[in-house]
């Protein structure tokens, strides 16, 4: 109790220099009056409460607005100036848009002088890193300029798309001549692929949908199996020289594409000679085999791959568990199948359990591929806490964990001038300090995931 009350006098020092100022200001006033006087002392007593008003009022208008008139934070404050009741929908919003615009200031390549057709997201802010070699985050980008169409329905998000369309395949370090959408790497493929499916939901724009199917039938569910022979007896490929490396990574979005395709099929003209069921037939294969071989459903882990070798690698990442939570939560929205959903919520209460050690929250994550793995779990994350059908204790604690690691970035992550996030949810980057895309990445999918996040009814 003693350190908590000399903790709250320090937080208030500034109130208590105006009071004391307000004192000194009165105190010549105490020698002209008779101290014998009644009316006297009521007088100094009204001076003393009047100051004592004044300074409160003050003190709270000086220090309580944590906005400059931009909307940003103010220089050298942190959002935690804002009262936890003023962070509403309008809050998380403003912290959304701030990181998405701050995505394409500091990361378009097209921003920068002497690359005027850089239609590209650089992998280190403002021109730091620019090397093309990774493909994979160009799509996770997109996903946020996606999220934050659907969010504002400006045209300035929606002038990036035919960019995005141009320059994410002209970049492309290893795709072929013939079709530069492909790519070594299936699931790199396939994060482009679920970027444009969501293309697609945002604007029916059916280009983007038929290119999806394209390379889904053709170079993503091709790599499926071989079937009849031990261990693998099925499983998408992680990359197309490593033939039989199957990982989660790999199989989880694609059953989520599969899935996807069946839901959107009666949404366009010409969805293809393909049959509707197949893609559903075929998620569940995906699923099943992913579930069988890379899931433990007494503690809800999901294993990084099966080798080459027929080997289980037992490394646990959030991404995986995010892209698993996101493939039976399609499943169990098309089938209804309890099963689904029990296995969404288990492996996301893995993560919440287990893996968020940092002070309540997941491990920090400042490059590389690795800065985009909790953007990826929370990105599927938030769309089980909205769904109806949750249990209410499961979706209450997944919506105080989200909240609070939302509220963690948000107050000490992200620089409030800048509206960059390194990855450190703790320490946030320099203005000036060069940032990678992979975190803010990971964090501007966090705001826009609470952007989404609907209130938790009533019991």
């Amino acid at each position: 109790m003693a350190i908590g009350i000399i903790k709250n006098w320090f937080r208030y020092v500034p109130f208590f220099q105006f009071l004391f100022l307000s004192y000194l200001f009165i105190f010549p006033w105490q020698f002209s009056l008779s101290i014998t006087s009644s009316s006297t002392l009521m007088n100094k007593s009204l001076l003393i409460v009047t100051f004592s008003l004044l300074s409160v009022c003050l003190y709270g208008k000086v220090n309580n607005d944590p906005y400059s008139k931009n909307g940003a934070i103010k220089s050298g404050q942190q959002s935690q100036g804002v009262p936890e009741s003023k962070k509403n929908l309008a809050y998380w919003k403003k912290m959304a848009d701030g990181m998405s615009r701050a995505l394409i200031t500091h990361f378009w390549g097209a921003n920068f002088q002497g690359y005027p057709d850089r239609y590209y997201f650089n992998y280190g802010s403002d021109l730091s890193y620019i090397a093309t070699n990774h493909y994979w985050p160009q799509a996770h980008a997109m996903d946020v300029v996606v999220d934050a169409y659907l969010r504002t329905k400006d045209q300035y998000y929606l002038d990036f798309y035919p960019l995005w369309w141009v320059g994410a395949p002209k970049f492309n370090f290893s795709g072929k001549p013939e079709d530069r959408w492909w790519n070594v790497f299936v699931d790199d493929m396939e994060w482009i692929v679920l970027a444009q499916l969501r293309m697609f939901e945002s604007t029916k724009k059916e280009a983007y949908f038929d290119k999806a199917k394209q390379m889904y039938n053709d170079w993503i569910w091709p790599t499926w199996g071989p079937e009849d022979e031990a261990p693998w007896h099925g499983g998408i490929t992680w990359k197309t020289d490593i033939k039989k490396s199957k990982n989660a990574c790999s199989n989880g979005p694609a059953a989520i594409i599969a899935a996807r395709i069946y839901s959107m099929y009666d949404q366009v003209a010409d969805p293809g000679k393909k049959p509707r069921q197949a893609y559903l037939d075929e998620a569940v294969k995906i699923y099943t085999w992913l579930r069988t071989n890379l899931f433990d459903p007494a503690e809800g882990k999901v294993f990084d791959n099966m080798n080459a070798g027929g080997n289980i690698s037992r490394a646990i990442y959030t991404y995986n568990q995010g892209t698993f939570i996101g493939a039976a939560h399609e499943l169990y929205k098309i089938t209804g199948k309890r099963q689904y959903l029990d296995d969404a919520v288990k492996a996301a209460n893995y993560v919440v359990e287990k893996m968020s050690n940092n002070e309540g929250v997941p491990g920090n994550a400042t490059s590389g591929d690795g800065g985009l793995f909790n953007g990826i779990f929370f990105r599927y994350f938030v769309r089980l806490i909205n769904e109806p059908a949750l249990d209410y204790a499961d979706r209450e604690k997944f919506h105080r964990y989200i909240t609070n690691c939302a509220t963690v970035m948000a107050e000490q992550g992200v620089n409030p001038e800048t509206m960059l996030y390194g990855g450190n949810w703790h320490k946030a980057p320099a203005t000036g300090e060069a940032v990678s895309l992979t975190p803010q990445l990971s964090g501007c999918m966090l705001m826009e995931a609470m952007c989404v996040l609907k209130p938790l009814p009533k019991k």
